[in-house]
């Protein structure tokens, strides 16, 4: 499997599938063996790191974009955000872009919404501080990210944010991986959440991803790639999130 066909009619919304198509031509999506953090071992691999050119950021802040615009409005109790926060190091350049396309898309909306991102270690000169960007006290802060797995970056962001003094109103991802949080014995078949799932649990945080497993699985069997989807279903049914 190496691309979606342009005039291929999908089942998922358009910016879906244009991402993915954007991920398979990159190179940013593939698929076949790969060793986790976690040491499971995953048919398929997401590197947002790949996103390095014009083009390809273009395709990412548009997917961002849209999936922000269609979380706010599935949650319309959730305040609009005052900042994209994007934590260090590659929420950085995805908070940034993907401001600029809701600022293109709604420029009334979005044209004040400001964007801030952390250091790994604080400055002690200059302006100082583990902060760059827009300051987070008493604001509403949505948080960008390429993938979660065990939660714990998404962990610090929470912590870092409210010691910042701002409020974290959502959680937006790339991809959601829809499986469990690993464990000592990852094979026990224990029901477990997954990481989002879990983050939802404690800290009563929304979250929405541009696409998840389903969504991959979905596209690839409307391209009759029989081989990957099958591969994918097994991954999913030995690590299927209980949330």
């Amino acid at each position: 499997m190496s691309s979606i066909e342009s005039d291929t009619q999908s089942s998922i919304p358009a910016f879906k599938a244009d991402f993915i198509e954007s991920c398979f031509s990159a190179n940013v999506l593939s698929f076949g063996t790969f060793k986790l953090k976690s040491g499971r071992l995953s048919p398929y691999f997401f590197n947002v790191g790949s996103f390095h050119d014009a083009d390809l950021l273009n395709a990412i802040a548009t997917a961002y974009a849209h999936t922000i615009i269609s979380f706010l409005a599935d949650n319309p109790g959730i305040p609009r955000p005052d900042v994209i926060f994007g934590p260090a190091y590659k929420g950085i350049p995805l908070a940034c872009c993907t401001l600029l396309e809701l600022r293109r898309i709604d420029r009334a909306k979005w044209g004040k919404v400001k964007y801030s991102f952390n250091r790994k270690e604080k400055k002690d000169h200059g302006e100082g501080g583990g902060i760059v960007g827009a300051a987070l006290r008493d604001t509403n802060v949505l948080v960008i990210d390429d993938v979660i797995t065990a939660g714990t970056a998404m962990r610090e962001t929470i912590e870092l944010v409210k010691q910042e003094g701002g409020r974290i109103v959502g959680f937006i991802v790339a991809v959601d991986r829809m499986e469990k949080m690993p464990s000592a014995n990852d094979n026990d078949g224990v029901p477990r959440p997954s990481a989002m799932g879990q983050i939802r649990k404690e800290y009563g945080l929304p979250t929405a991803s541009i696409v998840t497993l389903d969504d991959l699985i979905e596209l690839l069997r409307e391209k009759e790639d029989d081989t990957d989807v099958a591969s994918l279903q097994d991954y999913r049914r030995r690590y299927v999130a209980s949330d």
